[in-house]
C-alpha cells in the first residue's frame, strides 16, 4: 500500500477551481445523487435540509435538487475560489431559492447540534489531515435518525495502480487536471483507514464498502 501523501486541504487559486469545475464529473456526480437518493425515506425525499461537505462548485447540489424537487441543501466549503464559481453556479441552475452556498470548515462547524435530515460530501475525506474531525462534525450536526453519506477516493495499492487511475479516467484531461487527481489519490484513505475512523465513533464499520474500482462509500443512520 502506498503511503499516504498529504495534499493542501483547501484549493484556494482560481485556476484549480475553474480547473476542477471545468473537469467532467457527470458521470460520477449522477451516480452519488442517486445512490443518496435510494437512501431517502420515503425514497426520493428528505424530512429537513441537507449538509453538503466539500461542495466545491456546487456540482452535486445541483444535480441533486434537479432530481429531487424537495431538497433544500446548505453546500459548503472553504474555498473562497470555489465558492464564488459555486454561486455562479447555482444562479445559472436558477436554484438559488433552495441551495445556500456558505463558507464553512468541515473540522469546526457553525450549525446546531442535529440541525440536518442528512450530512452529505463527496471528496471532502481525502482533502482533511485526520478525516476524524469532519466525520464527528457531520455525526453531531446531523439529526437522530437521519443519514450520513460520504463518499471518496480510495488509495491505490501502487505507483502503477495510480498510474492507469489516472489514464483511465482523466485521459482527456489537461496536465493541471491530471496531476490534481494523481495527488487525490495519493492523500487517500484506504477502506481500513476508514473503517478504523468510524469504529472510534461508534458507527457501523460495515456500512463502508468499495463501491467502485477508485471509491469508497459510507452510509448509515444516526442513532
Amino acid at each position: 500500500m502506498l503511503t499516504r501523501v498529504l495534499e493542501p486541504e483547501v484549493m484556494e487559486s482560481e485556476e484549480e477551481a475553474r480547473d476542477y469545475d471545468a473537469m467532467d464529473h457527470s458521470a460520477v456526480n449522477a451516480s452519488f445523487v442517486a445512490d443518496l437518493l435510494a437512501q431517502a425515506p420515503p425514497r426520493g425525499a428528505f424530512d429537513g435540509p441537507l449538509l453538503d461537505l466539500g461542495s466545491g462548485t456546487a456540482q452535486i447540489p445541483i444535480a441533486l435538487c434537479r432530481r429531487s424537487p424537495e431538497a433544500i441543501v446548505v453546500a459548503t466549503d472553504l474555498a473562497e475560489s470555489m465558492l464564488a464559481l459555486a454561486r455562479r453556479n447555482v444562479a445559472a441552475a436558477g436554484l438559488a431559492a433552495r441551495i445556500e452556498v456558505r463558507r464553512a470548515d468541515g473540522k469546526r462547524l457553525p450549525f446546531a447540534d442535529g440541525a440536518f435530515a442528512a450530512t452529505v460530501s463527496n471528496s471532502i475525506v481525502h482533502h482533511i489531515p485526520e478525516p476524524s474531525d469532519v466525520l464527528a462534525e457531520a455525526l453531531r450536526v446531523t439529526r437522530r435518525g437521519g443519514l450520513l453519506f460520504f463518499r471518496d477516493l480510495l488509495r491505490p495499492e501502487s505507483d502503477a495502480e495510480v498510474r492507469q487511475l489516472v489514464a483511465t479516467y482523466a485521459a482527456g484531461a489537461n496536465d493541471h487536471q491530471r496531476a490534481l487527481f494523481d495527488a487525490s489519490l495519493r492523500a487517500a484513505l484506504s477502506l481500513a483507514e476508514v473503517r478504523e475512523r468510524v469504529a472510534a465513533l461508534g458507527l457501523c464499520t460495515e456500512c463502508v464498502q468499495a463501491t467502485s474500482d477508485r471509491h469508497w462509500t459510507f452510509a448509515a443512520r444516526v442513532r
